[in-house]
This record gives structure tokens, sequence and C-alpha cells, in this order.
């Protein structure tokens, strides 16, 4: 697989400075840390071996001066609030929450312990934090913020797609940070003339019964939305887009990397690198309130090529110019 390296200066994204990060000083004699999400632990993994290998660079060493208890929902979110007190009783330094569910039964379980958040699409519209750029309280932590780049998923499908009309995209209907998301996505695609449907992926049987509805109904596009409960339908999702021959803009890199047409996002797994910094800068005795959110700097659009020619989808030179990545 080749890939041909574009970079490019992405307009419209927000830059934030954050302090510099120093790896100078001694860790502390031990640091734990429990870490709540609403996936499964396998879906996970990956994610978390970024997180504690980032740790291990910092001189913390799981066996060492490091001890990582952690709880999945199993992509039930209901059980996130037990399982948040169950990390809070174990009195960890710092409780690292992945999505914005998890985040928010993290901060509902403790005013006290800080809470370094991972994914959240909108932390001041979902009541995480006060503000960005000093969050207050006890939480604060990185976001790829959805709900701004949102808008664009939309432009790029239009690009694609100039007769488009209606769009579909495909979520966490029961994550409230994908449904924000969703509502900034939409009033984007209204002045542009286009209705925009949501369509849930995650439910027992949902999935099935989306991809039909949107193949019956006869959509223009689709948007596959960040979140990682999607991912381990990735296969299936890109399948039936290249069956269809039906334009999509995935959130995440690894749809393109699967034969998916495109993606525009942040780099997830650079976040979960930062999470580490972060949770550094509080072992030594920074406040989460000192700490401002942190929002990516670099947005990556990659274009498969490939899987255009396949699906007989034109992609414009104006994408094509400004693709950080394309795979032939």
């Amino acid at each position: 697989m080749k890939h041909d390296r574009r970079r490019v200066t992405l307009c419209g994204m927000l830059l934030v400075s954050v302090p510099a990060i120093v790896t100078a000083q001694p860790a502390p004699r031990s640091l734990r840390v429990a870490i709540l999400t609403e996936s499964t632990e396998v879906a996970r993994r990956a994610s978390v071996k970024l997180f504690v290998d980032r740790l291990a660079q910092l001189g913390y060493v799981q066996g060492t001066n490091l001890s990582i208890e952690a709880r999945h929902a199993g992509g039930v979110p209901s059980r996130l609030p037990a399982l948040a007190a169950e990390l809070v009783a174990w009195k960890p330094d710092v409780i690292v929450a992945v999505t914005t569910p998890a985040a928010i039964a993290a901060k509902n379980a403790t005013s006290s312990i800080p809470i370094v958040f991972v994914g959240p699409a909108d932390p001041v519209g979902s009541g995480l934090v006060a503000n960005l750029g000093r969050p207050e309280g006890n939480v604060t932590g990185l976001s790829p913020m959805q709900a701004e780049i949102g808008g664009k998923w939309i432009e790029i499908l239009r690009d694609l797609v100039p007769h488009l009309t209606r769009a579909a995209y495909l979520t966490d209907t029961g994550n409230s940070g994908e449904m924000l998301v969703f509502d900034q996505l939409k009033a984007r695609a209204s002045t542009l003339g286009v209705g925009v449907q949501v369509f849930d992926g995650i439910q027992p049987g949902a999935l099935e019964r989306s991809l039909a509805t949107i193949a019956a109904e006869r959509y223009d596009g689709m948007v596959v939305a960040l979140t990682l409960a999607l991912l381990p339908h990735r296969d299936r999702i890109v399948g039936f887009a290249a069956q269809r021959h039906l334009p999509a803009v995935y959130a995440r890199r690894e749809y393109p990397d699967a034969g998916g047409l495109l993606s525009y996002g942040a780099d997830t797994a650079a976040l979960f690198r930062r999470a580490a910094d972060y949770v550094h800068r509080i072992a030594q005795g920074t406040k989460p309130a000192d700490l401002p959110v942190e929002r990516p700097t670099v947005v990556q659009l990659v274009v498969n090529q490939r899987a255009a020619r396949a699906q007989g989808i034109k992609v414009p030179q104006s994408i094509l110019v400004s693709a950080d990545d394309v795979i032939e």
C-alpha cells in the first residue's frame, strides 16, 4: 500500500497552546491511576497501551511505581455510575475517563479526585467543564472537538456529491456527546440545504436496521462518527458503502485504511499519549483547573483513491490537494 504524503494547513481549526510538559523531574514513588470507559476491554486495549507506554517514558512503570485499575462498561452506559463508584472507593490519584458518558459518571462520583477525560466531543456543552481555557473544578482533559469539526464532514460530503440533499449520520445515539455532534452537524447541513438523519449503530440489531433503511430510502451520502463503539463493525460499514457505491465520510482514519473512501478527524492515538502527560502534571501537583482542555492542532484528511476508483466516485481535486495522506 503506497501513501502519498501531503502536509497542509487546514483552515478553521482551533489551535490551543498548552504549557510544555517537563519530563526531567523524577516520578513520584507511586501513582494510582483508575481508568473508566463505556466500551469493552478489548476495544480499548490499543489505546490504553499507548497511554501506559507514555507513562513509562515519564518514569511510571507498572509493578514498580504505577498501579492501574480499570473498569469497562462493555457498551452498557447504565453500568458507568456503579463502576465509577468502585473506582472512587479504590482511592486513585487520578481517574482517566474515556468518552462523554464515562467522564460524566466520574464527575458525578467525585468532586475531589482529579479526572482527566479523553474523547468527549463537546466538554463545555456536556457540562464537564465551565470553559476550555480554565476548566475549574477537578476535571480537565483532551477532546477531539467533533462538535466543532462536524460541519466540515458535511461540507466534504457535499463536495463529493454536489447534488447532496439527504445524508445519513451513523453514530451511537445513546452517547450524549455524540448527539451534541449531531446537533452541530445538522445545523451546518441546514445552511447548505441538506437534511441529515441520525442512525444508531450500537444497540443489538441497530446497525443492520440502520444500513437497511439507508439503502432502502436511497440516501445521497453517509457520515460515520468517531465513536469507538462503531469500530468493531468497520468492515461491515465500509463494505456496505462500497457495495452501494455510497459516498461516505468517516471521522476515523481506520476506515479508509480498511477500504473506506475518506476520513477527516483528529489523531485519536495522540490524545491518549497526551492524557499521560496530563496525569504526570497532576501527579506533580498541578491542579486540573490549571490545565486547559487541549484540542487538536492537526486534523488529518485521508483519501483512499483506490476505493474511490473501485466505487466509481470521482474525488474533487480540491480535496486531493488538501489531503494529508492519499492511499493509492
